[in-house]
């Protein structure tokens, strides 16, 4: 049973066939005929409308449903849903606050579980990424990708992606931001050793991509002014830019212009995140392809 928790779950392989599903100019209806439940806890307007069109373009039927109705370990354990919902649907997609909800539905096996966001990953929006390095510049081996900011679940599976695909990393985050000990382990398991640099001109500085995002997330409304006083001297600017003149800029949004980045560069000719933001679409049909292929091959 395949699962895509966050991208340390695919070997190279897998990543590198999913980009081929996505980025396909047509695709099978491998989902004709079939549901793809899709468990919101967090609101959200890339996953949820990009997932849902991924199902429809795949030929299937998305079910949206908020965590409010489906109340996991409130009105029923984790697993009872996964086992119910599995009944009726050959795909659960979840956007959950807590990971290990996801390990638990994807420990019970009976179909794939594909992560849309969690505390831990956002395996889909580094897909995302990666395709639209590889469509912006042909490859991502050999490209230095560098992300400014909270090393949070975004730059996490970023650093993963990237790393997997003969990339180099860096990772330019105030003190007290930086990558956690267990991310650094899960990392280095996966071969992937980011550079770590404080100084973020010296991490940008020649970079092929330079990506960032929100310094404060959902449920960090309360740390903002900490948080933007910790950040400071972090944005994206012009200046910082001109370091890397040749760079794609990339931001996996929502952004907020002037804090993380300046107005000028997200709407600057460097930038790419709208293509970056039809590339969800493109991450989402390549992984639910790639799950059918291999509920293909486990039924011959």
């Amino acid at each position: 049973m395949r699962h895509v928790l966050d991208i340390d779950d695919l070997t190279k392989q897998d990543l590198e066939r999913i980009l081929d599903l996505g980025l396909a100019a047509s695709y099978n209806k491998t989902l004709a005929g079939k549901g793809v439940a899709c468990i919101f806890e967090k609101p959200s307007t890339r996953t949820r409308n990009s997932t849902e069109m991924a199902v429809k373009q795949l030929g299937g039927h998305p079910v949206y449903i908020t965590g409010v109705e489906i109340g996991i370990d409130v009105r029923e354990s984790a697993s009872d849903i996964a086992n119910t919902l599995a009944c009726y649907h050959e795909v659960i997609c979840a956007r959950v606050y807590d990971h290990q909800v996801l390990e638990r539905m994807a420990k019970s096996n009976v179909v794939p579980v594909v992560n849309l966001l969690s505390d831990r990953a956002h395996p889909l929006q580094a897909i995302a990424d990666v395709m639209t390095i590889k469509a912006e510049l042909g490859s991502v081996a050999n490209k230095t990708v560098t992300y400014v900011g909270d090393t949070n679940n975004v730059a996490v599976s970023l650093a993963f992606a990237v790393g997997a695909l003969g990339g180099e990393i860096r990772l330019a985050s105030p003190s007290g931001y930086s990558l956690v000990e267990d991310d650094r382990q899960r990392l280095e398991a996966a071969g992937v050793v980011p550079k770590i640099v404080e100084d973020v001109s010296e991490a940008v500085e020649g970079a092929d991509v330079v990506y960032t995002d929100t310094w404060v997330s959902m449920g960090q409304e309360d740390e903002k002014e900490k948080r933007l006083s910790d950040f400071d001297g972090y944005m994206v600017d012009d200046d910082l830019m001109a370091r890397a003149p040749e760079a794609i800029f990339m931001h996996c949004l929502p952004a907020h212009r002037n804090e993380e980045v300046a107005a000028s560069v997200i709407d600057g000719p460097q930038s790419r995140v709208w293509v970056q933001a039809k590339h969800r679409q493109n991450a989402a049909v390549g992984v639910l392809a790639w799950l059918q292929e291999g509920a293909d091959l486990g039924s011959e």
